[in-house]
């Protein structure tokens, strides 16, 4: 359970994974790795920990209440950028790459790379490292910051709010701006304002 509310801040050792739509209605997973900030209309929901919670239990299919899971999208995935300190051990994307595809025929629905491939989803980090300029995402020439969230899975076959159960898109965070087929980056000092309102 997460002990999230509008005085909750980012920082080490407390990681958040929340969903949100862009303007076309499509779906991401965004992971904070500790440091990505969090809207502020979702910090405003009663209960949000627990909401997060059963929506993540739900995509992993391990539901204690919500059975009736969508169909595999049947789809695939690419890797767009990747972190600099968390892959800093692999020699090219070829292997990230090959790491996803052994880890989803390995672990099914239990591996990140199913949340693109049968679940429609995208995927965005947050940058993290031990400090300041450790992590960065590879292949963006832009200067990112500890917390901003980059792209890192991108789906063929994309998810809607349909694929969510009508008691948990209410914890789902809308964006009027946001693409994710075009978004790369989004800074952390703009998630709140990129990210207003909550899906009713």
């Amino acid at each position: 359970m997460l002990a999230l509310n509008e005085d909750w801040r980012s920082g080490f050792g407390f990681i958040v994974t929340w969903f949100a739509m862009d303007r076309n209605g499509k779906i991401a997973v965004m992971v904070n790795n500790c440091y990505g900030d969090l809207p502020k209309t979702l910090l405003a929901v009663d209960g949000v920990g627990e909401l997060l919670d059963e929506i993540s239990e739900f995509f992993w299919e391990e539901s204690e209440g919500f059975f009736n899971y969508p169909d595999d999208k049947g789809g695939w995935f690419k890797v767009d950028l990747f972190s600099a300190w968390r892959y800093r051990k692999y020699p090219s994307m070829v292997k990230i790459i090959e790491e996803f595809e052994q880890g989803w025929h390995k672990m099914g629905n239990y591996s990140e790379a199913n949340l693109a491939i049968n679940k429609g989803l995208f995927v965005y980090h947050a940058v993290e490292g031990d400090n300041p300029g450790v992590d960065y995402p590879v292949g963006y020439s832009g200067v990112t910051e500890m917390g901003d969230y980059f792209r890192h899975l991108v789906p063929t076959v994309m998810a809607g709010v349909a694929d969510f159960p009508e008691a948990l898109r209410r914890g789902i965070v809308v964006s009027d701006s946001a693409d994710f087929g075009s978004d790369r980056i989004f800074r952390n000092s703009d998630i709140s304002g990129v990210f207003t309102r909550m899906y009713r």
